[in-house]
């Protein structure tokens, strides 16, 4: 059996990340292989995977990046079991790769292909695999969303400081002027921090599920019921029109003036560049 040094542990910590103990079996079961030893480790990252896949992954870190020339950016999650390991530096280290990986991905959404892209010949699966075999719990991307501009507009984020929930949109302005101004930099900012705060169920109306809708009204028609029929729908309709007053992000009155509407306060930023803007979408993360 080749001789497992010092050094030659100390290297494969360096490439694994994984602690002394485990690269010093990995080298011995491989022969001082490093290449066979690496392999060793990613399979009790699998293993560990395979035991630990009925775990609930409810703890993990919210994550966001907009490229360099502002016209792409991701929102995603990495999901694992404790809290204890979301904070890890380990964890996080892996949860800042997930956003560069985001960001190349070929596909707008689906967790599949995010962790089949490859970022230096590694994919994202791997990477995934290496952490389950130093932190023990399983580990998994939870919600990925990437927005690419197609015309004028920006987009902009939040995430919270705890970093477990986030939220990302999507501005269309009606010129660059105002696409590129601080004050529309900024609202698209605070805009993106009040739907963190709200949870907002769609932009508008529209964005919300007639199912929901109909079971809203049936709701409200139960608490009405023993008021005179000529005026139960009026009451419905009242209710109605406060649900989506609290659930729909233009109509919600805006956590920072309260005296205006998103809508409103968007459209007054447009109006100080002299542009008009629409919010196109948003979508908001949270873990835990």
């Amino acid at each position: 059996m080749a001789e497992i040094t010092t050094a030659l542990v100390v290297k494969l910590r360096k490439i694994s990340g994984q602690g002394m103990m485990d690269c010093k079996k990995a080298l011995e079961e491989s022969g001082g292989n490093i290449d066979d030893a690496m392999s060793i480790l990613r399979k009790k990252g699998l293993a560990t995977l395979a035991k630990r896949a009925e775990r609930e992954t409810t703890q993990g870190l919210v994550v966001n990046k907009i490229s360099g020339d502002g016209r792409m950016a991701v929102l995603v999650s990495l999901c694992c079991e404790t809290d204890f390991v979301a904070n890890s530096k380990d964890f996080g280290a892996a949860a800042e790769k997930l956003v560069e990986y985001a960001l190349v991905c070929n596909e707008d959404e689906g967790v599949e292909n995010l962790l089949e892209t490859a970022v230096g010949g590694k994919k994202f699966r791997d990477v995934v695999t290496e952490l389950v075999s130093k932190t023990g719990e399983k580990t998994e991307v939870g919600d990925y969303a990437k927005f690419k501009m197609d015309g004028t507009g920006l987009i902009c984020s939040y995430v919270h400081f705890n970093r477990k929930v986030g939220t990302m949109l999507q501005i269309d302005a009606s010129d660059d002027k105002t696409a590129g101004s601080e004050q529309m930099k900024r609202t698209g900012a605070d805009i993106a921090m009040h739907i963190t705060a709200t949870k907002p169920l769609a932009l508008d109306k529209n964005g919300i599920a007639p199912d929901v809708i109909e079971r809203e009204k049936s709701i409200y028609a139960e608490q009405v019921k023993s008021k005179p029929a000529n005026i139960v729908d009026k009451i419905v309709e009242g209710k109605m029109k406060k649900f989506f007053e609290e659930n729909c992000l233009l109509e919600q009155k805006f956590v920072k003036d309260d005296t205006k509407t998103v809508a409103q306060v968007l459209g007054d930023a447009a109006k100080q560049t002299g542009g008009s803007a629409t919010i196109k979408r948003f979508v908001r993360f949270d873990v835990g």
